[in-house]
């Protein structure tokens, strides 16, 4: 052996632990306690960093001549152990007792916000919120906060617990709609009216121009839409595409009789038109909602009003082959009529 190689000794001390994370260990060792660097490289001492594995025993995860080595890619809260390895240039080699240590556990982050609300973990939700690394109002991928998923899936003890942690009720998405219209779209009484009393309002509105009402009624849940307008939302507000009132809405996509009803008794106006002149009483007839035609004439609903091409409702009804429709206005108009001559 040369003057200059060096051995190692009977056991070097164990790896040092340095900084640990959730996914990394930092791992060094003191080279004056295991072997004296002299001369060229060829002639120093090895070191190597073996992991242990119940499978394999150990395996070797580093080797090298460095005096330190960072283990990446390991599991949260999760116990490792490993040990120092010292080869001698004439390969000689002995192992430092094993150093157990453990991972930190992963950091809470947005995507553990939103898996919380997502799957209604109140507890889940309360630490991370308690922890405060994470920002209330975080959107996750689709611009949605936490607040507006709980308010749409009708989460009422988590939308006041983030409410309690001061999230913003007003916040809108990439639509523009906020937690207020997609909770009176869904239905969820409970949590309108629990928005509403952290101030959320009615008169938000989307980049469709659209208010909570106009969703309310989409949504078709009589029950929100009944204490909106006992709350004092505004019944014919029009949206800013068709200029379609939330009346509008209902004679054009669900056709439901009874929310039409409810807008009906609030005041919305029957006859109002839309940008193209149609009439809540036209657009149930194209779209072919028969009792709400039937309701809409119940109350008041003029079937000689004409759009901006001249064209009446019973003009639309044969233009578009609405046969049912067709017969219902005849046998209206045929009913008013006697009444009219009687009345000369």
């Amino acid at each position: 052996m040369s003057p200059t190689e060096t051995t190692p000794s009977s056991q070097p001390h164990p790896p040092v632990v340095g900084k640990v994370t959730h996914h990394s260990i930092e791992l060094h060792w003191d080279l004056a306690r295991t072997a004296k660097r002299q001369g060229p490289q060829g002639q120093w001492a090895q070191f190597s960093i073996e992991e242990e594995d119940p499978r394999t025993h150990y395996g070797v995860i580093y080797m090298g001549y460095a005096t330190r080595h960072v283990v990446e890619g390991l599991q949260p809260r999760t116990l490792y152990r490993f040990r120092l390895k010292v080869t001698s240039p004439a390969g000689e080699s002995v192992h430092s007792p094993a150093v157990s240590v453990s991972t930190a556990r992963e950091p809470m982050s947005s995507e553990h916000l939103h898996r919380a609300v997502n799957v209604n973990d109140e507890e889940l939700l309360l630490g991370i919120l308690r922890g405060g690394t994470v920002k209330v109002d975080v959107p996750n991928r689709l611009g949605f906060t936490a607040l507006m998923v709980a308010a749409q899936k009708g989460y009422t003890r988590l939308v006041k617990i983030l409410i309690s942690y001061g999230t913003d009720v007003n916040l809108r998405n990439g639509s523009g709609k906020d937690s207020l219209m997609l909770a009176c779209y869904a239905g969820h009484l409970d949590v309108v009216k629990c928005l509403r009393r952290h101030g959320a309002s009615w008169k938000a509105r989307d980049l469709g121009g659209c208010t909570a009402l106009h969703w309310a009624a989409d949504g078709g849940h009589c029950h929100v839409v009944k204490w909106m307008l006992e709350d004092g939302c505004e019944v014919d507000a029009t949206d800013a595409g068709s200029g379609w009132t939330p009346l509008m809405r209902v004679s054009a996509i669900s056709g439901s009789q009874r929310v039409a009803s409810l807008l009906i008794e609030a005041g919305a106006d029957v006859n109002v038109k839309d940008k193209d002149g149609k009439t809540p009483l036209m657009v149930a007839v194209l779209n072919n909602h028969e009792e709400l035609v039937q309701l809409l004439l119940d109350k008041g609903a003029d079937a000689n009003v004409r759009n901006e091409f001249g064209k009446g409702v019973l003009d639309m009804a044969r233009v578009f082959d609405r046969q049912n429709m067709v017969s219902l206005l005849e046998e209206r108009r045929n009913r008013q009529e006697p009444k009219k001559s009687l009345s000369l």
